[in-house]
């Protein structure tokens, strides 16, 4: 099993999104409903553990990112 990190997905203008760790098999595809509460949820795309060291990690969309001299 591992775990996944779903957010709600917003319907109306001003929703609070709520985070959930849920627990998967690799092999099922990502889930479109939470389990119990029947909410849309989306899951979130993350990162590996670690950094490669002087990587620079984009924060935008390409036209500024963090490195080793800081961030812009």
């Amino acid at each position: 099993m591992t775990t996944y990190l779903y957010e709600t997905v917003p319907t109306r203008e001003g929703d609070v999104v709520k985070h959930y760790e849920l627990q998967q098999s690799m092999n099922d595809e990502a889930l479109t409903q939470h389990p119990q509460t029947g909410e849309p949820i989306r899951r979130v795309i993350l990162g590996g553990w670690g950094a490669k060291k002087g990587a620079a990690i984009i924060v935008s969309d390409g036209d500024c990112g963090c490195g080793p001299s800081g961030c812009c």
